[in-house]
């Protein structure tokens, strides 16, 4: 397994070869053929997670490993160079011919073995394509353009003679085209086609030049293509989308060409490797689509494409067979259909597991000045659901700030404390880092409020008291798409699917003013919301009636209920009640205490028993374990809080008690008893006993 990166054997192992190999036909860091699990056409692989899985460190590992044995190129289709070009007009450029010339620049480099790949076909589109756009450039911008592309095509020593004179061609006719009434791209194409032609050409070149002429209406004029491309780019829409399918065809035919023949597969091993970062956007959307629906009409090529996007995917690749990474460390068991999104494998990232979490702990905190918490991996792994960006940071964190807290600082303080990532950066609350890469920027605000949320109605009762007049009910639906896409999981009950990253917003939330104003009317404002004698609501305002600190009701209505409702359903409800988020200890006037805060352990260990009257009506040995129980699945089920051995020992004694009560279903309270305490210890989210179903419920339903 490789040094960086965790939980992501199943697509770099050796033995038995991993995905990558597979599909690369290489062992990564070795110039060592591999079998080829797809000889005739690979699957376009496709990596999809949310924020923060790892997919741009699965790709930059993957660069690593195959750069220098094999062709390798790796685009970042959020990197500004594709957004727009400042040199050149929009008519002359798009985002896709920008990565197709970062591309095939990437793929030129020498490799083991073999000479620098050349791509005239390419070379000689992006020219016409350029030339679009010269009509009132000066001579040397013209120039640089010029010799940028034209190093598409050197393939060796000799060319750098033949590059200055093309190049000194190209230039001297498109400016001479300019300052006369000639047509300049007709008459830079024109020298194109003659340098590739003439007899310092090799016969790969001259057999390019000619690669145009199949371009439609070109009537077997490999001039006439080029520039019928020229003006179906300068055209835009459509038009332009027929263009660039061409060049992205140009590429693949170059690629091709460099592996065909006798030599070149005996100085070849591997394929080539074109990496797609962020293709959820341009260029990487529209460079899937023109690889895919070539594959699909038979223009077969043997590059090896792995693209990340966000999200699942599901919407672009409706038919593209769907994997966990999991499941595709021996074989994919991927073949492509009749429809153009078959053509694709969508490989799922999954987050990491507890035993990964521990070796990343582990990793960046060994020589820590002071010792870490055994329990700290495993709470770790609980908050961050696995999430390896979560993961790295929380570890850094700790590896900073462990020495400087005091002794009773919550873990919880990690995510508050200062994170100091750069050196010439000043430090930032762990909690902002990991927001400004979990969540889109642009809605931050809004969900940092709507985090408290638990569906559309909850969220619209939200967005009509807490945020501006212009963010309605569409305006809710939105976001809620936009969370979809962004790769977060839905999850009944809760707006912000994802339990680690609607923990980090309420963290937020509760850290936005001083006072804690904010927190305090957006749970006011659901309570209000739930108000009704429906027990459909009870649950979620007694909920949100703890996250302000206020007890009574959940004790109440839980020890109320003890008797009448089914015990699986009120266990379901003590847990769902209990993940409130923490209002921590605070003065009157909402400021913080300093120091540690103790109180829901000291509630849970009995220490305020004899300070509280239980109502004269009620059973009050049945009240004061209500209470008990309560505070201790609270604090234990508080991800922002280590677990405590005691403390799990006192929620098993209150639970084995209660089970004692000839009324309850004994076997489900002794079964929580002997479940939860041991679930907490080791990180994993508390369950109802014999709800196979709340494991997935129960992990999203952690709060601050």
């Amino acid at each position: 397994m490789l040094r960086r990166l965790h939980g992501r054997g199943a697509l770099f192992d050796t033995e038995p070869p991993g995905l990558a190999p597979r599909l690369v036909g290489l062992r990564p860091h070795h110039h060592i053929a591999a079998p080829l699990e797809h000889p005739h056409e690979p699957p376009f692989v496709v990596l999809t997670a949310g924020r923060g899985l790892g997919k741009s460190a699965v790709l930059g590992e993957l660069r690593a490993a195959y750069q220098g044995h094999t062709p390798v190129a790796l685009i970042d289709c959020e990197d500004p160079q594709f957004t727009r070009s400042p040199e050149r007009p929009a008519q002359a450029w798009s985002p896709l011919t920008q990565a197709l010339l970062v591309i095939a620049e990437q793929l030129a480099e020498p490799v083991t073995g073999a000479r620098r790949l050349a791509f005239p076909r390419l070379m000689s589109g992006l020219i016409a394509v350029a030339a679009g756009g010269w009509g009132d450039a000066d001579r040397e911008r013209i120039r640089w353009e010029v010799q940028r592309i034209l190093l598409l095509n050197e393939s060796g020593s000799w060319f750098t003679g033949f590059a200055a004179r093309w190049a000194g061609r190209v230039v001297s006719k498109a400016v001479a085209a300019a300052i006369s009434d000639d047509p300049l791209v007709s008459a830079v194409i024109e020298a194109t086609l003659e340098a590739m032609t003439e007899r310092s050409a090799s016969t790969r070149q001259r057999r390019a030049s000619t690669w145009y002429r199949a371009y439609p209406n070109a009537g077997d004029r490999a001039e006439l293509g080029l520039r019928l491309l020229s003006d179906h780019f300068r055209a835009g829409g459509t038009s332009r989308e027929h263009a660039e399918r061409y060049l992205v065809r140009a590429l693949l035919a170059d690629l091709t060409d460099a592996y065909a023949g006798v030599r070149a597969h005996l100085q070849r091993l591997g394929r080539p490797l074109v990496l797609v970062d962020n293709a959820q956007g341009a260029p990487g959307r529209e460079l899937v689509e023109q690889v895919l629906r070539d594959r699909a009409e038979g223009v077969i090529d043997q590059v090896a494409f792995i693209a990340a996007l966000r999200g699942s995917g599901r919407s672009a690749l409706r038919n593209a067979v769907r994997r966990d990474l999991r499941e595709t460390g021996q074989r994919t068991r991927w073949t492509p259909g009749d429809t153009v999104s078959s053509r694709a494998l969508l490989v799922s990232l999954p987050p990491l597991t507890s035993d990964d979490t521990l070796h990343i702990v582990d990793a960046v905190c060994t020589g820590t000045a002071v010792p870490v918490p055994a329990e700290l991996p495993p709470a770790t792994h609980r908050l961050t659901c696995g999430n390896p960006l979560g993961i790295a940071l929380l570890a850094e964190s700790a590896r900073q700030n462990l020495p400087r807290l005091p002794p009773t600082a919550p873990f919880g303080a990690l995510l508050t404390a200062e994170l100091v990532l750069h050196e010439d950066r000043e430090g930032r609350p762990a909690y902002r880092e990991l927001l400004d890469r979990l969540v889109p920027a642009d809605r931050i605000d809004e969900l940092t409020v709507l985090a408290a949320a638990h569906d559309h109605d909850s969220a619209c009762a939200l967005a009509a008291a807490q945020l501006p007049d212009d963010f309605g009910p569409s305006s809710v639906r939105a976001l809620e798409t936009r969370l979809v896409t962004e790769g977060l999981p839905v999850v009944p009950g809760q707006f912000v699917g994802d339990a680690f990253v609607r923990t980090l917003l309420l963290l937020r939330l509760h850290h936005r003013h001083a006072d804690h104003g904010k927190w305090r009317d957006v749970h006011e404002t659901l309570i209000q919301h739930y108000e009704g004698p429906e027990p459909s609501k009870a649950r979620y305002r007694l909920h949100h009636e703890l996250a302000l600190g206020d007890t009574g009701p959940a004790v109440a209505y839980l020890r109320d209920t003890f008797h009448t409702l089914d015990t699986g359903t009120w266990l379901e409800t003590l847990l769902f009640v209990a993940s409130a988020p923490y209002f921590h200890a605070h003065d009157a006037e909402g400021h913080d205490f300093v120091g540690g805060d103790h109180q829901r352990a000291r509630i849970a260990f009995g220490h305020t028993d004899a300070e509280q009257r239980p109502p004269d009506d009620v059973d009050a040995v049945l009240h004061l374990r209500v209470r008990r129980l309560l505070h201790a699945v609270w604090q234990l089920t508080d991800p922002l809080v280590l677990p405590e051995r005691k403390l799990c020992d006192r929620l098993r004694y209150e639970l084995e008690q209660l089970s004692n009560d000839p009324r309850a279903s004994n076997a489900l309270l002794w079964q929580a008893s002997q479940e939860w305490p041991e679930a907490a210890l080791a990180g994993r989210p508390l369950r109802t006993p014999g709800d196979e179903d709340a494991d997935d419920r129960n992990r999203n339903d952690g709060g601050v």
